[in-house]
């Protein structure tokens, strides 16, 4: 069995955000799954991490950020 189209080729992925305020990478031609919501960021995969690792410094769902 040989690698997969996704360990050969770049895969773009995107960001997204939950209603908790938790970030995932996900790739960007799946189809957003339900209980997330694009965060309007796609690129490589380090490329999102990074954007997460800007936007999400406390990673405590908002429910318990406050408490």
């Amino acid at each position: 069995m040989g690698p997969s189209p996704e360990d050969t080729v770049p895969t773009t992925h995107q960001v997204l955000v939950n209603h908790e305020g938790q970030y995932a990478l996900y790739p960007a031609t799946r189809e957003t799954p339900d209980g997330w919501t694009p965060a309007g960021f796609d690129g490589t995969e380090d490329e999102c991490a990074a954007f997460v690792d800007a936007h999400w410094p406390d990673i405590r769902p908002l429910s318990l950020r406050g408490a």
